[in-house]
């Protein structure tokens, strides 16, 4: 099992950046995906990026050259730097993982980013 925890979510002006962090309650080294999703008001929950442990990394094209995914796995913290961003990217973010020996999958609370002027 694994809790996740995000914060850094916030009001910010388009074309400002943020960045979101995911604090894990275990090793993230042995967790098979991880990254983060978004739902928007009135919309479905998507997917933003999610790495998995074999190396890959999957961006939604709708972010691609403006966020970039990272981790620290001395903090088991996954960050979410989100750059140039637009109106269209207000939603409550959350983090997720996927862990393979528990065959599930987990999620934050999420953290709301209102981009706004």
């Amino acid at each position: 099992q694994v809790q996740l925890v995000e914060s850094g979510g916030g009001l910010v002006q388009p074309g400002g950046s943020l960045r979101l962090s995911c604090a894990a309650s275990r090793s993230i080294d042995s967790i098979n995906r991880m990254g983060w999703y978004r739902q928007a008001p009135g919309k479905e929950r998507e997917l933003v990026v999610v790495f998995t442990s074999g190396g890959t990394t999957n961006y939604a094209n709708s972010v691609k050259g403006r966020f970039t995914i990272s981790r620290d796995n001395a903090k088991s913290t996954v960050y979410l730097q989100m750059n140039s961003l637009k109106p269209e990217d207000t939603a409550v973010y959350y983090c997720y993982a996927f862990i393979q020996t528990d065959r599930m999958d987990y999620w934050g609370k999420g953290t709301l980013v209102t981009v706004s002027s």
